[in-house]
């Protein structure tokens, strides 16, 4: 379906959806909030990179139709999820902390937390424990019923992406300029493959040369880590403290040492460089917008039916389903 058609079917519908509201489970299941950043720390004590992991699934499950946990549904028979996107496979992961997440929660609360508001809640809180911002959350929302593999094909942008198309898309979904910037620092922890940089360092722009915005130094660090050769799975840090929330991301980019065309871009390119300047300086800004940020893209809805998943790779049986497998 075209990017088009599927943003004007998104806003149409997202008028409709139920209103997010922090506390939404302070009777339901008090508990739900310090269940989930209980399970977080210890899964990042376990392995640190799956802070970052679990924070990207906020992306790419909510600009792809809303918050609504579709990103989490394994393929089926009938269904071809979003998993092996082409902007997922290979890369998203960290999946089986959700699972762990939701086994808690049902334990606490049996089928009261949806699983999307699981991806809100967790990602705050790898944020935090890393070492960044936290902020209070709007909680409410249902899961999905289905996933689409061509949606997020359609929508979800490619490492190679300039400012300019960021912007556009972004803009889509109003998020400013400002937002696409501070979102954008959701890189300052975690790592990327040699997959998504070949090109910046052997083809830019089809010219069978090196990025020239690339700092030479870091480019020869970059070399020796992605080699022509390269299992391009192999990853590479996001940024020069890639366990650490902070604003060093973006002196990264300041200094021509950012990992992916798509945060380059954003320092080379006027309409945004502003932005890269001010939080390279100012940590606590950053931080401020970034939490803005990550609100205002958690009350994407899509306004479709959802429910309360039990596992969040499956939806759930209904009886009528049961009835008409027998």
């Amino acid at each position: 379906m075209p990017l088009l058609v599927l943003l004007c079917i998104f806003h149409i519908a997202a008028a409709a959806a139920a209103p997010l509201r922090p506390g939404f489970y302070s009777e339901t299941c008090p508990k739900a909030e310090s269940i989930v950043r209980e399970v977080m720390k210890k899964a990042m004590n376990k392995e640190p990179r799956s802070g970052a992991s679990v924070m990207r699934l906020q992306f790419h499950d909510c600009f792809v139709n809303g918050c609504d946990g579709s990103v989490l549904l394994d393929d089926t028979p009938n269904m071809l999820g979003e998993k092996l996107a082409l902007s997922n496979i290979n890369s998203l992961r960290s999946f089986e902390v959700i699972d762990q997440v939701k086994e808690a929660l049902e334990a606490e609360c049996p089928q009261t937390v949806s699983c999307a508001d699981i991806i809100i809640m967790a990602s705050r809180d790898a944020v935090a424990l890393s070492g960044g911002p936290s902020w209070e959350v709007n909680l409410g929302r249902k899961d999905s019923l289905t996933a689409s593999q061509e949606d997020s094909n359609n929508i979800m942008p490619s490492p190679r992406s300039n400012a300019s198309s960021l912007i556009d898309l972004f803009n889509q979904y109003h998020l400013s300029v400002k937002d696409l910037v501070a979102l954008s620092g959701s890189h300052s922890i975690g790592q990327g493959r040699c997959f998504s940089i070949m090109f910046r360092l052997y083809n830019q722009s089809g010219t069978g040369r090196p990025d020239p915005a690339m700092e030479p130094k870091y480019r020869n660090q970059l070399n020796r880590l992605c080699p022509l050769n390269v299992d391009q799975n192999v990853t590479g840090d996001l940024d020069a403290t890639p366990k650490i929330f902070d604003n060093q991301y973006f002196k990264d980019l300041v200094s021509g040492r950012g990992f992916l065309n798509s945060d380059e871009t954003l320092f080379t390119y006027p309409g945004t460089r502003n932005f890269v300047q001010l939080y390279s300086k100012d940590q606590s800004k950053f931080f401020k917008d970034f939490a803005r940020g990550m609100i205002k893209m958690g009350d994407l809805q899509s306004g479709r039916p959802g429910e309360i998943r039990r596992n969040c790779r499956v939806v759930n049986i209904r009886a009528v389903d049961g009835l008409l497998e027998s």
